[in-house]
């Protein structure tokens, strides 16, 4: 081994303090960092692998057959925005049975010829494309099971037409949930109704803007209404994307944080090296070593427990995407995901360069230092520095250790701004992990939409193979249970809630409206702009429908898959994450006419002042039993495994800062101690007790760890404030202001205390080593 690399290991086995600092900091760094850039790569690249293998439509267009013949739509294909263009497919909104419990929900059925190849290509995943009547394939994201062979019926059509499952294909834009031979149309079109699919390629469409000019393109020159609504494939995307895409402003805020945290720590302890050891640099300089040598030297003291910490923190990444992978691995059917090795290499290689780079800066004093100043410096820290605060702290009504520690901050003013750094970005974590678990508890409480205190739930649809023998569920009456509800001793109000499955116009897939009979204003919806419902014909939506749709509060959409097409004007957004934010709220009298046997209904009750609510479940259930329902007290979900996953990251990474903060004060506080050796001996052979001397080094800490926590809550309230709607528009949520606002006044109070108690750990070690030190040894040392 060379003279250098002896040098560079002995410094690295002397320091260990510094070496697990920087280790600690560089780990947390690359765990930030891997774990985001896998999410990164991972939310798009199964979508985007599929787009373009499958060439996907970036825009579907749902035209009116009896406005727009399919000759003028064909035409649509030469347009100059259009670089490719499939149909017209003739489409209809359908019903399926089920089973023989009853119907299903819609669905788009499409006659297409074959898969498709130049626009739209149809992954065929099992069996065979439809190539006569009375053949389907089916969507593998339709709701119905994909199983070959399985009988389709459509007992509202005339002659009930049945279809038999040939094969199973998924559609990257999602264009249809069915797909039969065009010869089967005519029979699952009613006279006048039904209509044609276009799917466009334009030549430019990454941005809304870009797609929404491409469709003004292709429907500019058609009669007014014909085109019922469109779909793009940017809406797609993002749907595809939502569960990963949540994490990411989350991890880039954490990955920040480490990155920033370990540069500064790296720094601060490499000049502290150069500070301490600048007897030992004139020394090395003495022997023959170059000053670019010396500089090597520090450099790579930092480099090896950083690279150790780099390889720690790939593994941390590893495990701990493992729970966030899981939730995509049936995205586009990739049978597993993984972590790219590109994205381990890139974060490895930023964190040691900005290691590398933090170090020679600091150590590029130890480069230029004199050989003859080096050698004529002693250990022995200045005493002139923070008189003045030492003389002031003297005049405090505090016992002397206490005076003492409060003025030693001032003595070593570089220092202290270190460590009160790293305790800044320690109280900035806490402040944003608690901040994002109340948030989180906000949001699941906007989910659960329940304020009540009793629910009778609806019961589950009876969809699915019935065992040999058994019979059908009996139906429950709502009226009754509506009934039984008023009459309980107890009822304070109370509505009910009815939940079909409908479909919108130019939209594949289908969406839950919800029917509301009596004053729902109260059940815990929360509100992200306009109003609720208050009367007949208006609705509320949630974001990604208003998004989906290019619906804004004031307009109106018409429902279709019920008995008749049902027109609803947009009242207010409703934060609402269920169902892909895919409902529609509105009251029970608007489906009157559409859907009048409303069934499978819940019933949402508040119970009056003072009644015992386990007790009024228990009477209410003897009167809901002949009935065939069951009342349970209400309660909130406590989420599910997206919340669980984030706030357990979310709990991990703030105690890998805070670890990081408290390692950053302890060895400030321990090379500050090492330099106040000899100050400790004369101070206890004075009569300092160990308790005084414990008392005098945590004091130490004190102004800096109440400013860097007095600074570090506002700070973590900003980065709450711009992560959480980040957070929102990833998933296509608009978060309202009272899931943002979670902090309180009298709440900051104890977060701004978290910096004391960061600085308070990180100085115990210190102060009981200095507690111990003998005062003979101490008073001998130079």
């Amino acid at each position: 081994m060379s003279a250098l690399g002896r040098v560079v290991r002995s410094g690295v086995g002397r320091r260990r303090v510094q070496t697990l600092v920087i280790g600690l900091a560089t780990m947390m760094a690359v765990a930030a960092s891997v774990l985001g850039g896998s999410l990164l790569v991972v939310s798009g690249a199964p979508f985007d692998d599929a787009f373009a293998r499958q060439h996907g439509a970036h825009l579907s267009v749902q035209f009116d057959a009896g406005k727009v013949s399919a000759g003028r739509l064909s035409r649509s294909k030469d347009l100059e925005r259009v670089s490719g263009a499939s149909g017209p497919f003739r489409t209809a909104t359908l019903t399926p049975q089920a089973d023989e419990s009853g119907p299903g929900w819609p669905m788009t059925v499409v006659g297409r010829r074959d898969p498709g190849r130049d626009v739209d290509e149809l992954a065929l995943l099992h069996g065979r494309w439809a190539t006569r009547s009375g053949e389907v394939v089916l969507s593998a994201d339709s709701w119905l099971i994909p199983t070959l062979g399985r009988k389709i019926t459509f007992p509202d059509l005339p002659g009930g037409p049945t279809l038999t499952v040939v094969g199973v294909a998924r559609s990257v834009t999602q264009t249809a949930d069915a797909w039969v031979a065009p010869s089967q149309m005519p029979a699952l079109t009613a006279p006048g109704s039904g209509g044609y699919q276009m799917l466009y390629r334009f030549t430019d469409a990454g941005t809304a803007a870009q797609i929404a000019a491409g469709d003004k393109a292709v429907t500019a020159s058609l009669p007014p209404g014909a085109a019922l609504g469109e779909q793009s494939w940017l809406t797609v995307k993002k749907s595809a994307e939502r569960d990963t895409a949540l994490y990411v402003p989350f991890l880039v805020a954490f990955g920040a944080l480490g990155l920033v945290m370990s540069a500064l720590i790296v720094g601060n302890v490499v000049a502290s090296a150069v500070g301490k050891g600048t007897r030992r640099i004139g020394v090395l300089k003495a022997v023959g070593f170059t000053p670019a040598q010396v500089v090597r030297a520090y450099v790579g003291q930092a480099l090896i427990p950083a690279a150790v910490g780099a390889a720690l923190g790939v593994i941390a990444g590893h495990v701990l995407a493992v729970p966030v992978l899981a939730e995509t691995e049936d995205v586009y059917g990739a049978s597993s995901l993984a972590i790219a090795p590109w994205v381990d290499l890139a974060a490895t290689a930023g964190v040691l360069g900005l290691v590398a780079a933090t170090a020679w800066a600091s150590a590029w004093r130890a480069g230029r230092l004199r050989t003859v100043d080096a050698l004529a410096v002693g250990r022995t820290a200045s005493a002139g520095r923070g008189r003045w605060a030492a003389r002031l702290a003297g005049r405090l009504p505090v016992p002397q250790p206490v005076a003492l520690g409060l003025a030693r901050p001032f003595a070593r003013p570089a220092r202290a701004l270190a460590m009160g750094t790293a305790i800044l970005f320690g109280a900035i974590a806490v402040t944003f992990t608690v901040g994002m678990s109340a948030r989180l508890g906000q949001v699941m409480k906007a989910k659960a939409h329940d304020a009540a205190d009793v629910v009778v739930p609806a019961p589950l649809p009876d969809f699915g193979p019935r065992p040999a023998g058994t019979q059908k569920r009996p139906e429950a009456d709502p009226a009754a249970i509506a009934a039984a509800v008023e009459a309980a001793a107890g009822t304070g109000r109370y509505y009910s809630a009815a939940t079909v499955r409908a479909a919108v116009s130019g939209l594949t897939g289908t969406i839950d409206l919800v029917a509301f009979t009596g004053d729902s204003s109260w059940g815990g919806y929360t509100m992200v702009s306009g109003r609720w419902i208050d009367s007949p014909g208006e609705a509320v939506v949630p974001t990604p429908f208003l998004a989906a749709t290019g619906a804004r509060i004031g307009d109106t959409v018409t429902l279709t898959g019920l008995t008749e097409p049902v027109t609803v004007r947009i009242v207010g957004e409703v934060l609402d994450p269920r169902n892909d934010g895919m409902q529609v709220f509105t009251d029970v009298a608007t489906l009157t006419a559409a859907h009048p046997d409303l069934t499978d209904t819940s019933h949402h009750i508040a119970v009056t002042s003072g009644t015992d609510v386990n007790g009024y479940v228990t009477e209410l259930n003897k009167d809901l039993a002949p009935l065939g329902a069951t009342a349970r007290a209400g309660g909130l979900d406590a989420g599910g495994d997206m919340v669980v996953t984030l706030n357990a990251l979310s709990l991990i990474l703030t105690m890998m800062l805070v670890a990081v903060a408290a390692l950053g004060v302890l060895n400030g506080v321990l090379l500050d101690t090492r330099e106040r050796v000899r100050e400790i001996g004369v101070h206890k052979a004075l009569g300092m007790t160990p308790r005084q001397t414990v008392t005098m080094v945590i004091t130490s800490v004190v102004v800096t760890g109440l400013t860097a926590g007095a600074l570090g809550v506002p700070l973590g309230v900003a980065l709450h404030g711009w992560v959480l709607p980040a957070m929102g528009d990833s998933v296509g949520l608009r978060l309202p202001d009272s899931v943002i606002a979670v902090y309180h006044g009298a709440g900051l109070i104890p977060l701004a205390l978290g910096g004391l108690l960061i600085a308070a750990l990180g100085a115990l070690l210190p102060a009981g080593w200095a507690a111990r030190a003998r005062t003979a040894t101490a008073l001998r040392t130079e």
